[in-house]
């Protein structure tokens, strides 16, 4: 079932139990604030390191490093979905997050956190960041059903108004499966 693969959690995506997680970045893959400074402050600065060998990328690109440090998490998917000092907008948030989904499968991913990009330091509407990403994961997920090695796509939302508004796009997804929501 589709919609079986996606979870919901309230909670710090540095934490998340996953093979890889999302880092909502800019296409200069400088780790400075939100969930990319969250990321350097658990990973150490190899990681930063590592993210300007792979710069700059264009806008809606993802590229994947390693974890590191104190992650559990063997993979950070750096999604660009902004320009360094930019906003996100409909087209890069699809895109990045897209890109995140397809660099998942190169590393033959089989669980993955997502945060919601561009919401914080990225300007994003929390609300069309939620249903954007929603449609984009769940039409990935429908449409490569007998070939993903993705088993496990999770939100990862800070908070309780966040995880909110995921959740009501995540009721609207097409009945397939029970909700499968952790707090």
């Amino acid at each position: 079932m589709i919609k079986d693969k996606i979870t919901l959690v309230e909670g710090d995506i540095t934490e998340e139990g996953v093979d890889a997680i999302v880092n909502a970045a800019n296409t200069d893959h400088v780790l400075g604030a939100g969930v990319a400074g969250a990321i350097l402050k658990k990973a150490g600065a190899q990681i930063q390191a590592e993210c300007e060998k792979l710069a700059p990328v264009d806008l809606g690109q993802a590229v994947v490093t390693k974890a590191g440090g104190g992650l559990p998490c063997k993979y950070v998917i750096h999604a660009a979905a902004m320009r360094l000092g930019g906003h996100v907008n409909s087209e890069s948030l699809q895109a990045a997050t897209l890109n995140a989904l397809r660099a998942a499968e190169q590393k033959r991913i089989k669980a993955i956190a997502f945060p919601a990009i561009g919401t914080g330091i990225g300007g994003y509407n929390l609300q069309s960041c939620a249903k954007e990403m929603m449609r984009v994961v769940y039409n990935y997920l429908r449409d490569n059903e007998h070939t993903t090695r993705l088993q496990e796509v999770h939100f990862v939302l800070y908070d309780k108004h966040s995880f909110a508004d995921f959740k009501r796009e995540y009721d609207q997804l097409p009945e397939d499966a029970a909700v499968k929501a952790a707090r």
